[in-house]
C-alpha cells in the first residue's frame, strides 16, 4: 500500500518547507518536491501543515483511583487522541505496594493488549523500591522496552516513596540506563494542610488548591533535582506548574544539570480561578492544581527558553458522578480532568495562532522531544525517510468550537467547553493507516502497538 501526500507544509521540530511525502506501509520512504511516484491514494495536503502525530507521555487510561477508575479505557482514550493529532500516549503502571512490577505490568496489559486503537507506550510508576524491586528494573529495560520509571513524592500511604528509596531507584535506573520521572510536591506538607482545612470544616474545591500551596512544588522539585544530581540519573518532572518549581530548576542549570520539565496543557491555559466557583470546580480538581497567570507567563517563557521540553495532559478523566463522590469533601474528589483529545489544537490555537511560539517549537514540544527523550527518536515524534508514518494534516484556517456535545472523550463534560479553536485537525495517519479524516476514525481497535523504548542515550 503506498500514499502520497502532496503539496503540503511539512513542519518539523527543525524545518519548514513544502513538499511531497511517499508513504509505503507503514513508514516514510520519500520526501521531496513533485514527487512523481506510483500510489495507491493521494491525499492533496494545498494550503495545510503536514506534521508529526503528537506523542502525549502522560496518561492515565482505565486507571484505578480513589476506589473508581478513569473514564476513558484504551479503547475510547486512544481514539480521542487521534481526533485531536495524538498518535501516540505513554501511560503510567502502578505498582502496588508489597506486590512486583511484572503484576503491576501483567494488570496494565490486561486491559490494554487488543483494545488500542493509537500507539501506546508505559512508564513503570514505583511505589515500593526495594531488593526485590531493584532486580526487575534491568528486566524492565531490556526485555519489556519500558525505560522510564516514575516516583511519586505526594500522596502519602499510597505512592509515595521516601528520599531513601528514591536514591537507591535513581542508582539502579542509571545503571540499567533508564530515566526517573517524578511527581514533584511535598507529600508531607499537603497531607499537613490537607487535614488542617478538613478539620477546619473548610471542605470545598478551593481547599484542594489551598493545600497544594505553590511551595510545596517548588520545594520537592528541587530537592528531586539535588538528588538526580547527586547520583547522576536523567530526571523527568511530570506535570510542572509554577514559576517556584521551574526556577528550581533554573537553578539547577547553574551547575550544568539539565533537568527534563513537562508541563500540561491546562496549566498554559486555565487558572485557579476556576476553583471559586463552588463544586463546579471539581472539573479541574487535579494534582498540581492549576495556578495563577503569573505561572502561565512563565511557562510560556520556559518552552521558549528551552527549559520546558514537553507540553503533555496527565489525561485522568471522571464523569460528572464521579467527581460528586467529593461533593462533601474535596479530598474525596477523583483527582484529573479530560484533555487527551484537545491537547495539539489548543497548542496550536493559543500557541501558534497567537505569537506565543513557533511552529517548529509547537512540534517540538508536541512530539519530538517526548521521542527524543523516552526513547523512540527518529522512529517517532519527526517525519524522516525511515519514520513510521504517523502525520497530521492540520488546517491553519479553519475555526471550530469545543464542547462536551462533540468531543469523543468518554466523559460527559469538557473543561473547555464554548472555547474557540484557531485550527482544525483534519486527517490522521497512524503508521500509514488513515486512522482520522474527516471527522471519522476508519481504524478499529487492536490497531494501536504497544512501542518498546531505547534506553535513555542524552537529548
Amino acid at each position: 500500500m503506498r500514499t502520497l501526500i502532496k503539496n503540503g507544509r511539512v513542519i518539523t521540530a527543525t524545518d519548514d518547507y513544502v513538499a511531497d511525502i511517499l508513504i509505503e506501509g507503514e513508514s516514510i520512504i520519500a520526501i521531496g518536491q513533485q514527487l512523481d511516484e506510483p500510489a495507491d491514494k493521494i491525499i492533496d495536503a494545498s494550503g495545510k501543515l503536514v506534521m508529526p502525530g503528537g506523542i502525549d507521555p502522560h496518561v492515565h487510561l482505565d486507571m484505578p483511583f480513589m476506589g473508581t477508575f478513569s473514564s476513558d479505557n484504551y479503547e475510547t482514550g486512544t481514539r480521542a487522541a487521534l481526533f485531536g493529532g495524538t498518535t501516540m500516549v505513554i501511560d503510567f503502571v502502578l505498582q502496588k505496594q508489597g506486590n512486583s512490577l511484572q503484576s503491576a505490568l501483567d494488570e496494565w496489559k490486561s486491559r490494554s493488549n487488543g483494545n488500542a486503537i493509537g500507539d501506546y507506550s508505559f512508564h513503570m510508576a514505583v511505589t515500593d523500591y526495594n531488593e526485590d524491586t531493584r532486580k526487575e528494573i534491568k528486566n524492565m529495560v531490556e526485555k519489556e522496552g519500558i525505560t522510564s520509571f516514575k516516583t511519586f513524592m505526594a500522596y502519602k500511604g499510597a505512592l509515595m516513596i521516601d528520599d531513601r528509596q528514591m536514591v537507591g531507584l535513581m542508582q539502579e535506573v542509571k545503571k540499567q540506563g533508564g530515566l526517573i520521572n517524578v511527581h514533584a510536591t511535598n507529600g508531607d506538607m499537603i497531607d499537613y494542610l490537607v487535614a488542617k482545612h478538613k478539620a477546619e470544616g473548610k471542605l470545598s474545591p478551593l481547599y484542594h488548591y489551598l493545600s497544594q500551596p505553590e511551595v510545596t512544588e517548588a520545594e520537592a522539585s528541587g530537592r528531586f533535582a539535588d538528588l538526580a544530581n547527586y547520583t547522576g540519573c536523567p530526571g523527568y518532572i511530570v506535570h510542572l506548574t509554577c514559576e517556584g518549581a521551574l526556577n528550581a530548576v533554573r537553578n539547577a542549570t547553574r551547575r550544568n544539570q539539565h533537568v527534563f520539565v513537562e508541563t500540561c496543557i491546562q496549566y498554559l491555559l486555565l487558572d485557579a480561578g476556576l476553583y471559586e466557583k463552588d463544586f463546579e470546580g471539581a472539573k479541574w480538581v487535579m494534582s498540581p492544581p492549576l495556578r495563577q497567570p503569573k505561572d502561565q507567563e512563565t511557562l510560556w517563557a520556559g518552552i521558549n527558553q528551552g527549559l520546558v521540553n514537553v507540553v503533555a495532559t496527565d489525561h485522568c478523566p471522571f464523569k460528572w458522578e464521579q467527581k460528586l463522590m467529593g461533593k462533601d469533601d474535596f479530598s474525596k474528589i477523583p483527582n484529573g480532568h479530560p484533555a487527551i483529545e484537545h491537547r495539539m489544537e489548543l497548542l496550536f490555537s493559543e500557541g501558534v495562532q497567537k505569537g506565543r511560539i513557533s511552529l517548529n517549537k509547537f512540534v517540538e514540544v508536541a512530539s519530538t522531544n517526548a521521542a527524543r527523550i523516552f526513547g523512540m527518536f527518529p522512529k517517532k515524534g519527526t517525519l524522516a525517510v525511515g519514520s513510521d508514518a504517523d502525520i497530521i494534516i492540520l488546517d491553519p484556517n479553519e475555526t471550530h468550537t469545543l464542547s462536551a456535545k462533540s468531543h469523543h472523550m468518554n466523559v460527559d463534560y469538557s473543561c473547555y467547553e464554548g472555547w474557540q479553536i484557531h485550527g482544525k485537525i483534519k486527517t490522521v495517519l497512524l503508521r500509514g493507516e488513515v486512522a482520522i479524516d474527516n471527522n471519522e476514525c476508519y481504524i478499529k481497535k487492536g490497531y494501536g502497538r504497544f512501542i518498546k523504548r531505547k534506553k535513555h542515550t542524552g537529548f
